[in-house]
Protein backbone atom coordinates (compact mmCIF):
# COMPACT_ATOMS: atom_id res chain seq x y z
CA UNK A 1 0.00 0.00 0.00
CA UNK A 2 1.62 3.56 -0.77
CA UNK A 3 0.85 5.65 2.02
CA UNK A 4 2.18 9.08 -0.14
CA UNK A 5 -1.72 8.51 -1.62
CA UNK A 6 -3.94 7.96 1.68
CA UNK A 7 -5.36 11.67 2.76
CA UNK A 8 -5.78 10.89 6.75
CA UNK A 9 -7.17 13.71 9.08
CA UNK A 10 -6.14 12.66 12.11
CA UNK A 11 -7.90 15.61 13.57
CA UNK A 12 -10.97 14.89 12.48
CA UNK A 13 -11.25 11.38 13.42
CA UNK A 14 -10.26 12.17 17.15
CA UNK A 15 -13.68 14.40 16.88
CA UNK A 16 -15.42 12.21 15.84
CA UNK A 17 -14.29 9.41 18.03
CA UNK A 18 -15.04 12.13 20.90
CA UNK A 19 -18.76 13.29 19.54
CA UNK A 20 -19.36 9.08 19.43
CA UNK A 21 -18.47 8.62 23.14
CA UNK A 22 -20.28 11.76 24.36
CA UNK A 23 -23.55 11.74 21.84
CA UNK A 24 -23.95 8.25 20.60
CA UNK A 25 -22.60 6.75 24.51
CA UNK A 26 -24.41 9.27 26.25
CA UNK A 27 -27.34 8.97 24.89
CA UNK A 28 -27.43 5.07 25.64
CA UNK A 29 -26.34 5.41 28.61
CA UNK A 30 -29.16 7.54 29.57
CA UNK A 31 -31.49 5.54 27.79
CA UNK A 32 -30.84 2.50 29.58
CA UNK A 33 -30.61 4.24 32.74
CA UNK A 34 -33.21 6.89 32.83
CA UNK A 35 -34.96 5.86 29.54
CA UNK A 36 -38.01 8.63 30.97
CA UNK A 37 -35.78 11.00 31.23
CA UNK A 38 -34.80 10.85 27.11
CA UNK A 39 -38.32 10.20 26.15
CA UNK A 40 -39.91 13.31 28.53
CA UNK A 41 -36.51 15.36 27.41
CA UNK A 42 -37.08 15.06 23.75
CA UNK A 43 -41.28 14.25 23.54
CA UNK A 44 -40.86 10.74 22.16
CA UNK A 45 -43.72 8.49 22.60
CA UNK A 46 -43.34 5.56 24.45
CA UNK A 47 -41.86 2.94 22.95
CA UNK A 48 -41.37 -1.12 23.33
CA UNK A 49 -38.88 -1.50 26.54
CA UNK A 50 -37.16 -4.57 24.52
CA UNK A 51 -36.65 -2.53 21.39
CA UNK A 52 -35.61 0.95 23.14
CA UNK A 53 -33.41 -0.70 25.20
CA UNK A 54 -31.91 -2.08 21.93
CA UNK A 55 -31.09 1.09 20.49
CA UNK A 56 -29.63 2.47 23.45
CA UNK A 57 -27.39 -0.40 24.39
CA UNK A 58 -25.98 0.16 20.33
CA UNK A 59 -25.42 3.43 20.45
CA UNK A 60 -23.97 2.78 24.07
CA UNK A 61 -21.64 -0.01 22.28
CA UNK A 62 -20.71 2.79 19.40
CA UNK A 63 -19.37 5.11 22.25
CA UNK A 64 -17.43 2.92 24.31
CA UNK A 65 -15.85 1.42 20.92
CA UNK A 66 -14.86 4.75 20.37
CA UNK A 67 -12.82 5.20 23.02
CA UNK A 68 -10.73 2.23 21.58
CA UNK A 69 -10.59 4.70 18.44
CA UNK A 70 -8.79 7.08 20.16
CA UNK A 71 -5.91 4.90 21.10
CA UNK A 72 -5.88 3.11 17.38
CA UNK A 73 -7.81 5.79 15.30
CA UNK A 74 -7.28 3.68 11.89
CA UNK A 75 -7.77 0.38 13.26
CA UNK A 76 -11.04 1.21 14.61
CA UNK A 77 -12.86 3.50 11.69
CA UNK A 78 -14.89 0.49 10.96
CA UNK A 79 -16.78 1.85 13.65
CA UNK A 80 -17.37 4.91 12.17
CA UNK A 81 -17.78 3.33 8.70
CA UNK A 82 -21.15 1.49 10.32
CA UNK A 83 -22.10 4.71 11.97
CA UNK A 84 -22.34 5.71 8.67
CA UNK A 85 -23.88 3.43 6.96
CA UNK A 86 -27.00 2.98 9.54
CA UNK A 87 -27.41 6.40 9.84
CA UNK A 88 -27.78 6.83 6.06
CA UNK A 89 -30.01 3.94 5.49
CA UNK A 90 -32.03 5.48 8.72
CA UNK A 91 -32.26 8.90 6.65
CA UNK A 92 -33.27 7.53 3.23
CA UNK A 93 -35.85 4.64 4.76
CA UNK A 94 -37.77 6.31 7.68
CA UNK A 95 -36.68 9.89 7.61
CA UNK A 96 -37.01 10.85 3.76
CA UNK A 97 -40.24 8.56 3.59
CA UNK A 98 -41.80 10.63 6.50
CA UNK A 99 -40.99 13.66 4.80
CA UNK A 100 -42.28 12.64 1.34
CA UNK A 101 -45.64 12.11 3.03
CA UNK A 102 -46.01 14.85 5.62
CA UNK A 103 -46.42 12.19 8.48
CA UNK A 104 -42.78 13.97 10.31
CA UNK A 105 -43.72 14.40 13.66
CA UNK A 106 -42.03 18.24 14.61
CA UNK A 107 -40.59 16.79 18.24
CA UNK A 108 -38.18 14.50 15.72
CA UNK A 109 -36.19 17.70 14.26
CA UNK A 110 -33.19 17.79 16.75
CA UNK A 111 -32.89 14.08 16.49
CA UNK A 112 -32.84 14.22 12.69
CA UNK A 113 -29.84 17.00 12.83
CA UNK A 114 -27.77 15.07 15.73
CA UNK A 115 -27.82 12.21 12.92
CA UNK A 116 -26.78 14.30 10.04
CA UNK A 117 -24.06 15.98 11.80
CA UNK A 118 -23.14 12.61 12.80
CA UNK A 119 -23.06 11.33 9.20
CA UNK A 120 -21.39 15.07 7.98
CA UNK A 121 -18.71 14.24 10.44
CA UNK A 122 -18.29 10.59 9.53
CA UNK A 123 -18.00 11.66 5.63
CA UNK A 124 -14.97 13.98 6.62
CA UNK A 125 -13.32 12.25 9.10
CA UNK A 126 -13.66 8.61 7.45
CA UNK A 127 -10.28 8.10 4.71
CA UNK A 128 -11.90 6.58 1.98
CA UNK A 129 -8.64 6.10 0.51
CA UNK A 130 -7.69 4.40 3.16
CA UNK A 131 -10.31 2.05 3.96
CA UNK A 132 -10.88 0.75 0.04
CA UNK A 133 -7.38 -0.07 -0.58
CA UNK A 134 -5.47 -2.74 -1.05
CA UNK A 135 -3.27 -3.07 1.64
CA UNK A 136 -0.24 -5.14 1.31
CA UNK A 137 0.73 -6.90 4.50
CA UNK A 138 4.20 -7.30 3.93
CA UNK A 139 3.57 -3.43 5.47
CA UNK A 140 2.48 -4.93 8.82
CA UNK A 141 4.42 -8.08 9.39
CA UNK A 142 2.44 -10.01 8.11
CA UNK A 143 3.61 -13.71 6.58
CA UNK A 144 1.00 -14.73 4.38
CA UNK A 145 1.26 -18.42 3.16
CA UNK A 146 1.73 -18.88 -1.15
CA UNK A 147 1.13 -22.05 -2.69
Amino acid sequence: MNNQNINIRWGWLKIMYWYTIFGAGGFGLVIIVIPNVMRSTFGWHTQDPIVYGVAGSVWMAFGLLAILGLRSPLKFVPILLMQLCYKSIWFIGVVFPLLATGKFPLYAILHVVVMASFIIGDLIAIPFSYVFSKMDTTDYGVVTETS
